[in-house]
C-alpha cells in the first residue's frame, strides 16, 4: 500500500507548482486568472481561499514539528497516498506522476485522511478530523478505515476521497519541477 505516491496536475503548468511558494499578492493574481479563464476545480475556489490555505498549511507544518517531522519547506507539495483518478478532472488537461515513496525521508512527508482543507475544517465527530499522520500512523489509520479513493471514489460518503500527503522537502521532487 505504501508504494507510491501520486501528483495530479495541469500539462499547461506542469507539476510541483505552488501558490504558497508566491507571495500573497502574485499569488492571488495567479489565482484570479485561473478563475477568469476558469481552468478547472481550482476556478470554482472562494476569495478567501488563499488565506484559508495558508493558514491550514501552518497549521499542518506545527503539527508535523509536534510529531518530530523536520520540514524543510515552509508550505507543502501536495501527493496522494494511492491513485485517485478523480483528481485528473480538476485540471483542463490532467496529468498524473507517480513516484516512489522510498524517494523521500518519512520525517519529510505528512498524511491526512482526505484532503487537507475538509480535514482541518469539518466538525462530524469522525476520528481523523483535525488530525495529521506521520507514516507509520497513516498504516494504521488506512488499516482501521481503508483508502478513501476506494470506500468513498465518487464523493458520496463525504469528503474524503484520497489520502493527502504534505511533502515538506524539494530535494525528493527536483527531477520533476520546472
Amino acid at each position: 500500500m505504501l508504494e507510491f505516491l501520486y501528483h495530479y496536475y495541469d500539462e499547461s503548468t506542469g507539476p510541483f507548482r505552488n501558490l504558497s511558494d508566491l507571495n500573497p499578492e502574485e499569488a492571488d493574481r495567479v489565482l484570479n486568472e485561473i478563475i477568469v479563464q476558469k481552468k478547472g476545480f481550482a476556478s470554482k475556489r472562494s476569495a478567501d481561499y488563499l488565506k484559508i490555505r495558508r493558514s491550514l498549511e501552518l497549521k499542518a507544518r506545527d503539527l508535523f514539528i509536534n510529531k518530530g517531522g523536520m520540514p524543510i519547506r515552509k508550505f507543502p507539495h501536495y501527493m496522494t497516498l494511492g491513485e485517485c483518478p478523480w483528481l485528473l478532472e480538476w485540471y483542463p488537461a490532467g496529468k498524473v506522476l507517480q513516484v516512489p515513496i522510498s524517494n523521500f525521508e518519512s520525517n519529510t512527508i505528512s498524511f491526512t485522511y482526505g484532503d487537507l482543507f475538509p480535514t482541518m475544517r469539518f466538525q462530524d465527530g469522525k476520528p481523523y478530523r483535525g488530525q495529521l499522520y506521520t507514516m507509520n500512523e497513516i498504516i494504521e489509520v488506512v488499516r482501521e478505515f481503508g483508502l478513501p479513493q476506494e470506500w468513498n471514489a465518487k464523493g458520496e460518503r463525504g469528503p474524503e476521497r484520497y489520502i493527502e500527503v504534505q511533502v515538506w522537502d524539494d530535494e525528493p521532487l527536483n527531477k520533476w519541477k520546472l
